[in-house]
């Protein structure tokens, strides 16, 4: 029994400046493995009705400030410190699994290594300076803490670093990090990976020298707000800078721990190895911070997070990779009203399987590479946004289906302003073996602008299907005027006669397609 070959080709009321027929295939369009497949596609006219979306409704985000967060801090129950050996602590398992892990702190301590557990109720810096001696945690100057272990916050314990800190600073040299277990408080303040001989944040060397960085586990809340956090992480697992993490399912199941969440909030972010990495966490929010000149990644929710907020946040100059990425089964989140630029690849990824996200109103500009990047990932909508001046295509879809696209503004882009393909990832690093059926591209684009890209406004090679509708084609770079490639390209003087001349909504799809609704 064949599969339904899903949804056809609507385009109508497109306006057209300088416009000539050209070659349906241009040159400068970006080389792929494709997975060939012939197929014969018809014109026709149809209704265009069914194209409309309301505009789409954003969660409240009112709620989520400084003030919200203060409110959450419970001050009436007093804990304790401890210093206790790091050994069969469920929180750092993973950073002493094996003899390889445990070795780098027991060099780092010149001991069996040991971690500062706050346990039993509310604590603060002040609490953790007169309780432990200097060679462990101490004030160095009013207000400047240095911890020399790592620092775990209990499951029944919060931690909160707050005005009255001017620096919470983990030692490079000896090994510190901050694990989060309970709930943990960092606000109007700054944390700071220390690198003591020089007396300066543990800037970036290599991706495997050790550095501080900060872990919520499952069943935690994490609340950063109006803060500067600084050079946390490396090239190591749950150790990337600020991570969200669920612990693994044995021992979430073991701890009963539910899903770990947090907010992070009108905050700074600066050179980490990433600027934020999450896993299977939930509700998270992260809303109005900047994340600037980080290593790999500067937003990177991970496998089944779900109902992630990433709104008015500024990611800039990422050197490795993507700006924001959603990859895994992130599903049912917002990206929204961001500006990530100057990325060394994408501005923004929705990636391996991630479906029924929303990305709008988004300024996506001069990124290395793509401006929105959609990878196997099916059934999202781009709203809204401006893609401008990325030196690849402006917006990429590759073997995903139900893209829609509204009111989008893909412009002044090195190649394709928007770009749909299927492609065998059978001999990549993903060894996704994709045959024809599997690997199919569908999209939906509907109002907005495509302007003066560099190869063509609009590429799609054997598409499930395609929908166009009351799209503007405007300033073309190339003199012989604007032309499609791809499918539409080879029918690109029909599709025009009934779009421009005729004003039309036009039908495209596979003649199999229309044999199949015969049946």
């Amino acid at each position: 029994m064949k599969r339904s070959m899903g949804t056809t080709l609507l385009a109508s009321g497109v306006m057209l400046g300088a416009l000539q027929f050209a070659a349906p295939w241009v040159q400068g369009a970006e080389p792929t493995q494709e997975l060939k497949e012939t197929k014969n596609y018809t014109i026709s006219t149809a209704p265009a009705e069914q194209l409309h979306l309301e505009t789409p409704k954003l969660p409240d985000m009112s709620g989520y400030t400084a003030q919200a967060v203060e409110a959450k801090i419970d001050r009436k129950t007093r804990g304790r410190v401890v210093v206790k050996r790091m050994l069969q602590q469920d929180a750092l398992k993973d950073f002493i699994g094996g003899d390889e892990r445990l070795r780098e702190w027991v060099k780092r301590q010149q001991a069996m290594p040991q971690a500062i557990f706050i346990e039993g109720g509310y604590v603060t810096p002040e609490d953790l300076a007169k309780a432990l001696p200097d060679s462990q945690f101490s004030e160095t100057e009013p207000g400047v803490y240095l911890a020399r272990l790592p620092l775990v916050v209990g499951h029944d314990a919060s931690l909160e670093i707050g005005k009255s800190t001017k620096d919470f600073r983990l030692s490079q040299e000896r090994g510190a990090f901050l694990v989060n277990d309970g709930k943990l408080f960092i606000t109007g303040t700054r944390l700071t990976a220390w690198r003591e001989q020089d007396k300066a944040p543990a800037s970036f060397r290599k991706p495997d020298e050790f550095r501080p960085f900060l872990v919520s586990w499952g069943g935690s809340e994490l609340y950063i707000v109006g803060s500067t956090v600084t050079s946390l992480g490396y090239d190591n697992s749950k150790s990337y800078g600020v991570s969200i993490t669920q612990y693994t399912p044995g021992q979430a199941k073991r701890l009963k721990r539910s899903a770990p969440t947090g907010w992070l909030l009108d905050s700074e972010f600066v050179d980490h190895w990433y600027g934020f990495y999450c896993f299977e966490a939930e509700n998270v929010v992260i809303k109005g911070n900047t994340y600037r000149d980080n290593i790999v990644y500067g937003i990177d929710p991970h496998d089944r997070s779900r109902g992630l907020i990433i709104a008015n946040n500024t990611v800039f100059g990422t050197k490795k990779k993507h700006g924001i990425i959603v990859s895994r089964e992130v599903d049912d989140s917002w990206i929204v009203h961001n500006k990530s630029y100057d990325n060394k690849l994408s501005g923004i990824v929705i990636d391996r399987n991630s479906i029924n996200n929303l990305v709008a109103w988004n300024e996506v500009y001069q990124n290395h590479a793509d401006g929105i990047t959609i990878y196997e990932s099916s059934n999202n909508l781009l709203w809204g946004n401006k893609v401008l001046n990325n030196q690849r295509h402006g917006i990429r879809v590759r073997n995903s289906v139900n893209i829609r696209l509204y009111e989008n503004l893909s412009a002044a882009n090195g190649l394709t302003g928007v770009l749909g393909h299927i492609k065998d990832l059978s001999d990549t690093d993903r060894n996704i073996a994709l045959d024809p059926f599997d690997a199919k591209v569908s999209m939906i684009l509907v109002g907005g602008k495509l302007a003066g890209n560099g190869s063509s406004p609009l590429s799609i090679d054997s598409p499930l299907s395609v929908e166009l509708y009351r799209v503007e084609l405007l300033a073309p770079s190339k003199s012989t005027g604007i032309s499609f490639a791809g499918v539409l390209g080879e029918k690109q003087e029909e599709i025009l006669d009934l779009m421009v001349r005729r004003k039309q909504a036009v039908l495209i799809d596979p003649v199999e397609s229309q044999a199949e609704l015969q049946d």
